[in-house]
């Protein structure tokens, strides 16, 4: 593969990865919220692979394979068990509204790239002029994290900071070794089965997952 034509395949789902966590804080309906989650994994999953061909590094497509069937199929699946069970369909209002949450993503898109800049000029590559990417979904999923009241939207906040987190450790060392993937990936796992049978418990007492009901808990 030419560096160009790996330049502009990685651009591009360096680009989807980064719109699908836009598009988290965009939509309201906890199944769309869901499939966009999907497509990102994907988009992660075509970037490690994208690394593995440009690289020759085939013990990489593995990884992204590994990726692409646990952020594509497996975590999507348990998702969307937990919505079912939860029987909630859309995002109450959150802490802060669509509008200014477009507003604040550009912002911490333009954060992030403030704070890789030097990182980008240190070895400067096809790879790490991508690393801005990766920060901005961290920063996109703390803030998702902190701003919705549904339990659902909040794992999904918290699943965009992994896979922020996953993409950045490629792009800036070109791959972490399979069983480095496959224990953080198993962790990730974990805690959303955790949080599904949290889900399933928080209905089951209150009727719903708005998470502001945990407040009377309090004290």
């Amino acid at each position: 593969m030419s560096t160009a034509l790996f330049t502009q395949l990685l651009d591009l789902a360096c680009g989807v990865f980064l719109l699908a966590a836009v598009l988290v804080l965009w939509r309201r309906e906890l199944a769309a919220i869901v499939r966009i989650f999907a497509v990102q994994g994907l988009a992660l999953a075509a970037v490690v692979a994208l690394l593995a061909i440009h690289e020759r590094r085939w013990d990489l497509l593995a990884v992204a394979a590994l990726i692409a069937a646990l952020r594509a199929a497996v975590l999507p699946y348990l998702l969307r068990r937990a919505l079912v069970a939860g029987g909630d369909s859309h995002e109450t209002e959150p802490l802060v509204n669509v509008a200014a949450s477009l507003l604040t993503a550009a912002a911490l898109t333009l954060l992030a790239y403030a704070a890789a800049r030097p990182l980008t000029e240190l070895a400067p590559s096809p790879a790490t002029r991508a690393l801005p990417v990766g920060f901005a979904v961290v920063l996109i999923g703390f803030f998702a994290l902190v701003t919705r009241r549904r339990a659902l939207s909040q794992v999904v906040g918290f699943l965009l900071i992994d896979n922020g987190i996953t993409a950045v450790a490629f792009l800036a060392t070109s791959g972490v070794p399979l069983i480095v993937e496959l224990g953080v990936s198993f962790d990730v796992l974990f805690a959303v089965l955790v949080l599904q049978i949290l889900t399933t418990r928080m209905r089951a007492a209150f009727g719903h997952t708005d998470l502001d009901d945990l407040r009377e808990l309090h004290g």
